[in-house]
């Protein structure tokens, strides 16, 4: 039978909590997704949870807010998933793009070199679900000469009076930088709740604030879930209550809504993530560890260091002293004993559309190199110990084959 790679955790728990609301006679944006926020805000450490249909859709609803548009430069990571550069592209502002260090995280001394006048937000990414060095990235916007350099345009740009720090943490819900939750860690955090990621929401995501002085959270929610919503003053459920028919546009906004039935999937799965999901995830983690740690050409990640600690939500195995193209061969061999696998990611240059911008790979070594030696291995609370044994076993004959040829 074949190991899949990240299929959602769905349990009596689930399906209970998507049958009320079906049941409910009420599927899109209400309370299920109230719920889901305030859950959020209890694990997250934040001030204000938003749930949106998309992470992307939480960044561009971020970046949208801050005031950002053409003429605009934004820095993200080369090694990242093609959202974070194209929440940014349509907004009409600059993706610019700078390496990463061997953690697969944004390089900050690459970020220092990166920022000019035109420079308006920074997007670091927690690859893996590892955070990234958040420390260091506030220490560079807060420096006075990266600080003169700033061109605040907008009443949010002037309040901040610096770099906006936006993190994707599409992957790292539950994670712990220095002691402190992803949800904490940043001006305004972004979780996705996709598919294969470790709450779903079918499709989903969330914007979570922790703005500094000067800034209402709570205001900035309500303004932000307006511009969910079209713009519109009330939502469809408090239109639908007697005699609540009559609303507004007030600004021109998307529809970015998430809807009740599928916030109702997260629900059920937040409640029991720190206890029993995300615990479960550093099982598989662990035992990833414990295996390959006995092997000098296996390069593991970090899970656990310094009071930090990844989410568990995939494991990125590196191989030592291998070509791309070897790491291909090893990955279609893994295939053959029935285990599927992945890698996370392609950086950016390498892919056609941003090629096409300009974007030269040759400019970024640093995440050719964790690329081309990288294969995600899945992590997940349903894998047994039989399961476990079958992946590391497939990967280990599959590393000495593919190196005999």
């Amino acid at each position: 039978m074949q190991i899949p790679f990240s299929p959602p955790f769905i349990d009596e728990d689930v399906l209970s909590e998507v049958s009320d609301s079906l049941l409910s006679g009420w599927i899109t944006t209400g309370p299920k997704v109230k719920l889901l926020e305030k859950e959020l805000v209890n694990l997250s450490g934040c001030e204000q949870a938003l749930c949106v249909n998309s992470a992307t859709s939480g960044l561009m609803i971020a970046l949208k807010w801050f005031g950002i548009g053409p003429g605009d430069e934004v820095i993200i990571p080369a090694y990242t998933y093609s959202a974070t550069a194209l929440a940014v592209y349509h907004l009409g502002a600059k993706p610019v793009l700078v390496d990463v260090k061997s953690d697969f995280n944004i390089d900050p001394v690459k970020v220092r070199e990166a920022i000019t006048k035109r420079t308006k937000a920074i997007i670091p990414v927690d690859i893996a679900g590892w955070p990234a060095d958040y420390d260091s990235l506030y220490k560079i916007i807060n420096e006075t000469q990266i600080q003169s350099l700033f061109n605040p345009t907008t009443v949010e740009q002037k309040i901040l009076n610096r770099i906006l720090l936006l993190s994707d943490a599409a992957h790292s819900l539950g994670a712990l930088y220095k002691g402190k939750p992803v949800g904490t860690t940043a001006d305004i955090t972004v979780f996705s709740f996709h598919a294969v990621k470790n709450v779903t929401t079918a499709e989903g995501g969330a914007i979570c604030l922790t703005l500094p002085k000067g800034f209402n959270n709570e205001k900035v929610y309500s303004f932000m879930r307006l511009l969910s919503l079209n713009g519109q003053t009330k939502d469809a459920y408090t239109k639908s209550k007697a005699g609540g028919w009559k609303y507004d546009i007030v600004m021109p906004g998307f529809k970015m809504n998430m809807p009740d039935v599928c916030a109702a999937i997260g629900l059920a799965q937040i409640r029991k993530y720190k206890t029993e999901l995300l615990v479960e995830r550093e099982r598989v983690a662990s035992e990833y560890q414990k295996i390959f740690g006995k092997y000098s050409w296996a390069e593991t990640p970090s899970l656990i260091e310094d009071n930090t600690c990844t989410s568990f939500h995939i494991y990125p195995l590196r191989i030592r002293d291998i070509s791309e193209q070897q790491r291909d061969l090893i990955i279609e061999s893994i295939t053959t004993h029935k285990v599927s696998v992945n890698v996370h990611f392609i950086p950016l240059p390498l892919l056609t559309f941003f090629k096409e911008l300009g974007y030269e790979i040759s400019d970024f070594p640093v995440a050719y190199d964790n690329y081309s030696r990288e294969i995600s291995l899945p992590i997940y609370p349903q894998l047994n110990k039989n399961q476990i044994e079958r992946i590391t076993n497939a990967v280990i004959e599959s590393y000495y084959l593919t190196l005999k040829k």
